[in-house]
Protein backbone atom coordinates (compact mmCIF):
# COMPACT_ATOMS: atom_id res chain seq x y z
CA UNK A 1 0.00 0.00 0.00
CA UNK A 2 1.13 3.33 -1.05
CA UNK A 3 -0.32 6.42 1.08
CA UNK A 4 1.14 9.33 -1.59
CA UNK A 5 -0.11 12.35 0.60
CA UNK A 6 -1.19 15.55 -1.02
CA UNK A 7 0.20 16.85 -4.07
CA UNK A 8 0.88 13.30 -6.28
CA UNK A 9 -0.60 12.60 -10.05
CA UNK A 10 -0.99 9.24 -11.03
CA UNK A 11 -1.29 8.36 -14.53
CA UNK A 12 -2.21 4.46 -14.91
CA UNK A 13 -4.13 1.67 -15.86
CA UNK A 14 -5.55 0.62 -12.46
CA UNK A 15 -8.67 -1.41 -12.57
CA UNK A 16 -10.06 0.94 -9.81
CA UNK A 17 -9.21 4.81 -9.99
CA UNK A 18 -7.33 4.40 -13.80
CA UNK A 19 -6.17 7.60 -15.99
CA UNK A 20 -4.46 10.60 -14.81
CA UNK A 21 -4.94 12.74 -11.67
CA UNK A 22 -4.48 13.47 -8.16
CA UNK A 23 -4.89 10.34 -6.26
CA UNK A 24 -4.26 9.85 -2.24
CA UNK A 25 -3.20 6.50 -2.19
CA UNK A 26 -2.56 3.10 -4.38
CA UNK A 27 -3.05 -0.76 -3.26
CA UNK A 28 -2.43 -3.93 -4.86
CA UNK A 29 -4.84 -6.48 -3.55
CA UNK A 30 -4.14 -9.90 -4.02
CA UNK A 31 -7.24 -12.43 -4.89
CA UNK A 32 -7.41 -16.15 -5.28
CA UNK A 33 -6.64 -17.33 -8.71
CA UNK A 34 -10.09 -18.10 -9.58
CA UNK A 35 -11.31 -15.13 -8.60
CA UNK A 36 -15.23 -14.78 -8.85
CA UNK A 37 -16.19 -11.60 -8.85
CA UNK A 38 -16.82 -9.26 -12.19
CA UNK A 39 -16.90 -6.14 -10.48
CA UNK A 40 -13.02 -6.04 -9.59
CA UNK A 41 -12.90 -2.03 -9.21
CA UNK A 42 -16.18 -2.02 -6.51
CA UNK A 43 -14.14 -4.86 -4.88
CA UNK A 44 -11.11 -2.57 -5.04
CA UNK A 45 -12.91 0.01 -3.14
CA UNK A 46 -14.28 -2.26 -0.81
CA UNK A 47 -10.83 -3.28 -0.06
CA UNK A 48 -9.80 -0.07 0.88
CA UNK A 49 -12.48 1.17 2.63
CA UNK A 50 -11.67 -1.58 4.84
CA UNK A 51 -7.88 -0.27 5.08
CA UNK A 52 -8.56 3.30 6.23
CA UNK A 53 -8.24 5.04 2.40
CA UNK A 54 -9.67 7.43 1.66
CA UNK A 55 -9.78 10.32 -0.85
CA UNK A 56 -9.28 9.46 -4.60
CA UNK A 57 -6.82 6.27 -5.18
CA UNK A 58 -5.73 3.35 -7.78
CA UNK A 59 -6.39 0.14 -7.08
CA UNK A 60 -4.96 -2.45 -8.75
CA UNK A 61 -5.48 -6.11 -8.77
CA UNK A 62 -3.30 -9.59 -8.64
CA UNK A 63 -3.02 -13.69 -7.72
CA UNK A 64 0.51 -13.59 -7.28
CA UNK A 65 1.97 -13.09 -3.57
CA UNK A 66 2.38 -9.26 -3.17
CA UNK A 67 4.30 -10.26 -0.23
CA UNK A 68 6.80 -11.39 -3.10
CA UNK A 69 7.47 -8.38 -4.83
CA UNK A 70 10.48 -7.03 -6.24
CA UNK A 71 11.67 -3.37 -6.33
CA UNK A 72 14.26 -1.53 -7.84
CA UNK A 73 16.07 1.71 -7.78
CA UNK A 74 17.62 4.32 -10.34
CA UNK A 75 18.60 7.72 -9.96
CA UNK A 76 15.77 8.98 -8.14
CA UNK A 77 13.11 6.06 -9.46
CA UNK A 78 12.00 3.31 -7.55
CA UNK A 79 9.36 0.73 -9.23
CA UNK A 80 7.95 -2.18 -7.01
CA UNK A 81 6.87 -4.86 -9.30
CA UNK A 82 4.62 -7.94 -8.18
CA UNK A 83 4.80 -10.46 -10.94
CA UNK A 84 1.90 -12.87 -12.01
CA UNK A 85 2.96 -15.00 -15.03
CA UNK A 86 0.00 -17.96 -15.16
CA UNK A 87 -1.52 -16.47 -17.87
CA UNK A 88 1.16 -15.35 -20.02
CA UNK A 89 1.51 -14.82 -23.78
CA UNK A 90 1.89 -12.16 -26.59
CA UNK A 91 -0.21 -9.11 -26.57
CA UNK A 92 -1.20 -9.79 -30.62
CA UNK A 93 -2.63 -13.45 -30.32
CA UNK A 94 -5.33 -14.36 -32.46
CA UNK A 95 -9.42 -14.00 -31.38
CA UNK A 96 -9.73 -17.45 -30.25
CA UNK A 97 -6.63 -17.30 -28.27
CA UNK A 98 -8.05 -14.45 -25.68
CA UNK A 99 -9.05 -15.39 -22.35
CA UNK A 100 -11.80 -14.59 -20.66
CA UNK A 101 -12.31 -10.50 -19.90
CA UNK A 102 -10.84 -10.71 -16.43
CA UNK A 103 -8.10 -12.75 -15.24
CA UNK A 104 -5.99 -11.42 -11.94
CA UNK A 105 -2.75 -13.15 -13.08
CA UNK A 106 -0.95 -10.28 -13.98
CA UNK A 107 2.01 -8.36 -13.34
CA UNK A 108 1.56 -5.15 -11.96
CA UNK A 109 4.04 -2.17 -12.44
CA UNK A 110 4.23 0.96 -9.58
CA UNK A 111 6.71 3.67 -10.63
CA UNK A 112 7.23 7.00 -8.53
CA UNK A 113 9.68 9.50 -9.31
CA UNK A 114 10.57 12.68 -7.09
CA UNK A 115 9.98 15.31 -9.94
CA UNK A 116 6.71 16.28 -11.83
CA UNK A 117 5.57 15.28 -15.29
CA UNK A 118 3.60 16.64 -17.86
CA UNK A 119 0.76 15.01 -19.05
CA UNK A 120 2.57 13.75 -22.23
CA UNK A 121 5.00 12.60 -20.62
CA UNK A 122 3.39 10.71 -17.51
CA UNK A 123 1.16 8.65 -20.58
CA UNK A 124 5.26 7.98 -22.13
CA UNK A 125 6.59 7.08 -18.61
CA UNK A 126 3.81 4.07 -18.76
CA UNK A 127 4.57 3.25 -22.48
CA UNK A 128 8.30 3.54 -21.49
CA UNK A 129 7.61 0.81 -18.07
CA UNK A 130 6.04 -1.34 -20.26
CA UNK A 131 8.92 -1.61 -22.88
CA UNK A 132 10.86 -2.44 -19.82
CA UNK A 133 8.48 -4.78 -18.46
CA UNK A 134 8.57 -7.06 -22.13
CA UNK A 135 12.41 -6.61 -22.52
CA UNK A 136 13.12 -7.72 -18.86
CA UNK A 137 10.79 -10.80 -19.63
CA UNK A 138 12.52 -11.72 -22.60
CA UNK A 139 15.51 -11.63 -20.55
CA UNK A 140 14.59 -13.86 -17.87
CA UNK A 141 14.09 -16.65 -20.50
CA UNK A 142 10.14 -16.20 -21.00
CA UNK A 143 8.53 -16.42 -24.37
CA UNK A 144 5.75 -13.64 -24.09
CA UNK A 145 4.87 -10.01 -23.63
CA UNK A 146 2.97 -10.32 -20.08
CA UNK A 147 -0.45 -11.51 -19.18
CA UNK A 148 -3.59 -9.92 -20.71
CA UNK A 149 -4.21 -8.22 -17.28
CA UNK A 150 -1.11 -6.51 -16.37
CA UNK A 151 -1.03 -2.65 -15.03
CA UNK A 152 1.17 0.11 -14.59
CA UNK A 153 0.79 3.08 -12.29
CA UNK A 154 3.14 5.74 -12.32
CA UNK A 155 3.50 8.65 -9.50
CA UNK A 156 5.08 12.29 -9.55
CA UNK A 157 5.02 15.59 -7.75
CA UNK A 158 1.80 17.53 -9.09
CA UNK A 159 3.48 20.11 -11.73
CA UNK A 160 4.53 23.64 -11.17
CA UNK A 161 4.53 26.76 -13.75
CA UNK A 162 7.04 25.30 -16.00
CA UNK A 163 4.38 21.89 -16.86
CA UNK A 164 7.07 19.25 -15.55
CA UNK A 165 9.31 17.27 -17.41
CA UNK A 166 8.05 17.29 -20.98
CA UNK A 167 9.80 13.74 -21.76
CA UNK A 168 9.94 10.07 -20.10
CA UNK A 169 10.88 8.00 -23.51
CA UNK A 170 13.87 5.48 -22.74
CA UNK A 171 16.19 7.58 -24.25
CA UNK A 172 14.95 10.90 -22.00
CA UNK A 173 17.03 11.43 -18.82
CA UNK A 174 13.93 10.44 -16.24
CA UNK A 175 12.91 7.67 -19.01
CA UNK A 176 16.20 5.85 -18.79
CA UNK A 177 16.19 5.68 -15.50
CA UNK A 178 12.30 4.30 -15.42
CA UNK A 179 13.47 1.64 -17.78
CA UNK A 180 16.50 0.17 -15.83
CA UNK A 181 14.47 0.51 -12.85
CA UNK A 182 11.07 -1.60 -14.11
CA UNK A 183 13.68 -3.97 -15.78
CA UNK A 184 15.53 -4.91 -13.02
CA UNK A 185 12.21 -5.09 -10.56
CA UNK A 186 10.53 -7.15 -13.14
CA UNK A 187 13.42 -9.51 -14.53
CA UNK A 188 13.86 -10.31 -10.61
CA UNK A 189 10.39 -11.42 -10.04
CA UNK A 190 10.29 -13.37 -13.53
CA UNK A 191 12.75 -15.13 -13.29
CA UNK A 192 10.95 -17.82 -10.98
CA UNK A 193 8.57 -18.44 -13.85
CA UNK A 194 11.32 -19.14 -15.49
CA UNK A 195 12.73 -22.14 -13.93
CA UNK A 196 11.46 -25.56 -14.53
CA UNK A 197 8.02 -26.34 -12.06
CA UNK A 198 8.59 -28.15 -8.90
CA UNK A 199 5.85 -30.81 -7.26
CA UNK A 200 2.50 -28.84 -6.60
CA UNK A 201 2.33 -26.93 -3.14
CA UNK A 202 -0.15 -28.91 -0.85
CA UNK A 203 -1.41 -25.81 0.85
CA UNK A 204 -5.58 -25.28 -0.32
CA UNK A 205 -5.98 -21.38 1.16
CA UNK A 206 -6.19 -18.51 -0.34
CA UNK A 207 -6.13 -15.16 0.76
CA UNK A 208 -6.82 -11.25 0.22
CA UNK A 209 -4.18 -9.59 1.31
CA UNK A 210 -2.16 -6.03 0.18
CA UNK A 211 1.46 -4.76 -0.61
CA UNK A 212 3.34 -3.27 2.17
CA UNK A 213 5.50 -1.15 -0.29
CA UNK A 214 6.88 1.99 0.77
CA UNK A 215 7.66 4.69 -2.04
CA UNK A 216 9.57 8.46 -1.10
CA UNK A 217 5.93 9.91 -0.88
CA UNK A 218 5.02 7.40 1.36
CA UNK A 219 4.97 6.02 4.96
CA UNK A 220 2.37 2.81 4.37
Amino acid sequence: MWRLGPGVRVCSSAVLGGGIGSRAWILNAQVPGGYPRLDPDRHLAEIAAAEGLSGPGAGLMTAADVAAYTTAEDGGVTATVTTGLGVRGWAAAPDDDRPPSFRPGTVNIVVSFPVAFSDAALVNAVATATEAKVQALLDAGLDCSGTPTDAVCVAAPEPGPDGGEPFAGPRSTWGARIARAVHSAVRAGARPAAQPAGPPSSGTGVRTTVTGCRTPASNG
